[in-house]
């Protein structure tokens, strides 16, 4: 769907870091695509008929005491942490429900 790994990894990291406040930036399933969202404050992909699987929470408070201001820092952080076989596996039932 997004041509390489490289490619969906940058952006997953575009969307987290134009997020504009406090938000959220979602890999979703949607009726047998993966796609890449972000949403506002407490707006979630179920209310708009999707399946989250994975999440990276750019809320301030998330990244505030190691990182400060330094969203992208912070979101470099996470990628790097990313259980992608859970992600994966996540995805895989998503399809199958």
């Amino acid at each position: 769907a997004f041509g390489s790994e490289e490619k969906f990894k940058e952006e997953l990291k575009a969307a987290a870091v134009s997020q504009f406040g406090s938000g959220w930036a979602w890999v979703v399933a949607d009726k047998g695509e993966i796609k890449i969202m972000k949403t506002g404050n407490a707006d979630t992909p179920v209310a708009h008929h999707v399946t989250p699987v994975l999440t990276i929470d750019v809320w301030e408070h998330a990244y505030y005491l190691k990182h400060q201001n330094l969203r992208a820092d912070y979101i470099e952080d996470f990628c790097r942490l990313i259980n992608w076989d859970d992600v994966e596996r996540r995805y895989q039932e998503a399809m199958a429900s």
